[in-house]
């Protein structure tokens, strides 16, 4: 149903990837989001909470770069009791985030890559402008769905986005204490699809703002686009709800494979939330960025 959409989609869908570190370890974890690009020009959108995060990486890493310069001005006397009080300081345990790094994937052969961004005042959508944009590494660009009208309960719809990092081209280096993309590893993550029903249209001061779906969007897909079979985009992957069900078992008793045993569970249904093809047309109007429709 889908197969033609997704590689259309897929042309000008892309991740972002992100490594990371937390204080007191030498772990780094790999992570993704996703965009895709309204435009030939440059220009893509993404979720808020993706550009919140990767939009304050120098003031992570900066943060960090002055505890461990002040950490080494400690000197023997009283040494664990001095560092303590520094990381109260700092606000830093074992489970903060220390540092960030992150990588735009087949946007731009562009030697150097400069971008702003645009957060929209109250949904969780930004535009992404990726400056003195010269040579595209993305074919083709969204085409979004003109008429809303036809997103109705029952419409199966799909969503494309990078979940599941696979990429190793990473490591943390002990020496400079700090986590570095390297040339060996692999560099890619394979795009994922997931369909969905439409369930329920959410609303916001009695405007249409967002579409929930019967499957839930994967962590590593916000940002993606959500498409009907044709290819056309009916908004974008943003959250994932958790609908409780109801159906609690408590020290149940069952019978598995001839033994008896005692279950205990709260079964929930993971739904997930974008944010309307309109809205997301409102936003690239308002800020005068060229998009598309059908």
């Amino acid at each position: 149903m889908f197969v033609k959409a997704i590689e259309e989609v897929g042309k000008f869908t892309r991740p972002i990837h992100t490594i990371s570190r937390n204080y007191n370890e030498t772990v780094v974890s790999p992570g993704a989001a996703t965009l895709f690009f309204v435009n030939e020009m440059g220009c893509a959108i993404t979720c808020k909470h993706v550009i919140d995060l990767i939009g304050n990486r120098q003031n992570i890493n900066a943060h960090y770069a002055n505890f461990i310069k002040e950490k080494a001005t400690i000197g023997n006397n009283k040494y664990n009791k001095r560092v303590k009080e520094l990381e109260a300081k700092y606000n830093y345990t074992n489970d903060t985030l220390v540092q960030l790094d992150e990588r735009f994937m087949g946007c731009t052969t562009d030697p150097t890559l400069n971008y702003r961004w645009i957060n929209h005042p109250k949904y969780d959508l930004s535009i992404i402008i990726f400056e003195n944009f010269k040579n595209p590494a993305y074919q083709s660009h969204a085409v979004f769905l003109k008429d809303s009208s036809v997103l109705k309960q029952g419409k199966y719809l799909c969503r494309l986005g990078f979940p599941f990092p696979e990429f190793t081209n990473f490591q943390y280096n002990a020496t400079t204490d700090n986590i570095e993309w390297t040339l060996t590893g692999q560099t890619d993550t394979p795009r994922f699809p997931i369909e969905g029903m439409l369930t329920r249209h959410l609303a916001d001061a009695n405007k249409i703002s967002g579409i929930e779906l019967s499957t839930p969007g994967l962590r590593g897909q916000s940002g993606g686009p959500l498409f009907n079979e044709d290819g056309l985009i009916a908004g974008m992957q943003s959250g994932t709800n958790h609908l409780h069900l109801g159906f609690d078992m408590k020290n149940f008793e069952y019978n598995a494979g001839g033994q008896k045993i005692r279950v205990t569970n709260q079964p929930f249904l993971h739904v997930g939330h974008c944010i309307h093809v309109d809205v997301i047309k409102e936003f690239l109007a308002d800020n005068h960025i060229k998009y598309y429709e059908a």
